[in-house]
């Protein structure tokens, strides 16, 4: 098969990913609102789509990480072609159990495992790149979210404490249409970034874009575009597993949550981090539920979704690995 078809082929299915990724991700940016009533499922929907649009072509550091920082060497097309379609297959499993696993993590665990399956050694990781970049944000980005919903929460319940409950919904109503607008923007600024930086590894390998020239303009546009399709459609099981069986929210919650959760991401966007948005909105939802009191959290529900963290990159490794093997045999 000639380099060129393969080229085309990555991208399409890295689109196709990034397209997933929209909706299977959707419920990281609306879930709360849409959960406590403050907007509809129409209009949420539509406002996370154009935020994760815009929040998509304002930055390129995570891009930049995935195309450079965890693999070294030139890869061939069919080996990104074994590590989108593991994060790909992971995430439509994910999605049909209702599941709210990390597209990111999805991603680079397909891509560690068909780059280890490529070269037949551990020698083609940037094992530095995976453990600063990856494995710590990984760690501490559910961790920093939890304790900001909690102290955010706790904050706001101590300030708010001399008005009324209806006052404060009243209030928290408008105020989570920002959180939620910010949350959706945030999103796409780190989630988009991933496919940017497949398809320009992918361009890197063809020999089209040098290493340092950056993420090419169209590759963002596309990108960009993808996820706010993908975004249109809308996870519907995973709104509900997070916004409405994990936690009761009020206007109020889905603020601290929300708000919570945007300025992890910002910051870890910053610092080049692809960091699970999935992960940092649902662990900060528990820290807001837990400020209450810890009974409010379904922790039954809440330990299934951690089993999924964790598995999540083993299981893409081998998926990635799998499907690259098997894709090496069928072409060479």
């Amino acid at each position: 098969m000639s380099s060129s078809i393969m080229l085309i082929a990555v991208i399409a299915i890295a689109l196709i990913f990034d397209f997933i990724n929209g909706f299977h991700d959707t419920a990281n940016a609306i879930a709360t609102s849409v959960s406590t009533r403050v907007l509809s499922p129409r209009i949420a929907i539509i406002m996370a789509a154009v935020l994760n649009f815009a929040g998509a072509l304002v930055s390129e550091s995570v891009a930049k990480t995935i195309s450079s920082g965890l693999v070294s060497g030139h890869l061939e097309q069919y080996v990104i072609i074994g590590a989108l379609l593991a994060a790909v297959i992971w995430d439509l499993i994910t999605w049909y159990i209702g599941l709210p696993s990390s597209s990111s993590h999805a991603l680079i665990g397909g891509l560690i495992g068909a780059a280890i399956v490529y070269t037949w050694s551990f020698d083609g990781i940037i094992w530095t790149g995976v453990i600063d970049k990856v494995i710590i944000p990984l760690i501490t980005s559910p961790l920093i979210g939890f304790a900001f919903g909690y102290l955010i929460m706790s904050s706001l319940f101590e300030i708010l404490r001399p008005f009324s409950q209806k006052l404060v919904n009243k209030w928290f109503s408008k105020l989570q249409i920002l959180s939620a607008a910010l949350m959706a923007f945030s999103h796409g600024s780190n989630d988009a970034q991933k496919s940017m930086g497949i398809i320009t590894l992918a361009l890197i390998s063809a020999g089209a874009v040098s290493s340092d020239a950056g993420i090419p303009i169209l590759v963002k546009l596309s990108c960009a575009i993808a996820m706010a399709l993908g975004t249109s459609i809308g996870g519907w099981k995973i709104i509900k597993t997070i916004g409405v069986n994990m936690i009761k929210l009020q206007p109020i919650g889905g603020f601290a949550a929300e708000t919570s959760a945007a300025i992890v991401i910002h910051a870890m966007t910053a610092l080049g981090a692809p960091v699970s948005t999935t992960h940092v909105i649902t662990s900060s939802i528990m820290g807001v539920g837990a400020s209450k009191r810890l009974s409010t959290v379904r922790w039954i529900l809440a330990k299934s979704i951690v089993k999924a963290w964790v598995v999540t990159i083993p299981a893409t490794m081998l998926l990635g690995a799998g499907i690259t093997l098997l894709i090496k045999v069928i072409i060479l």
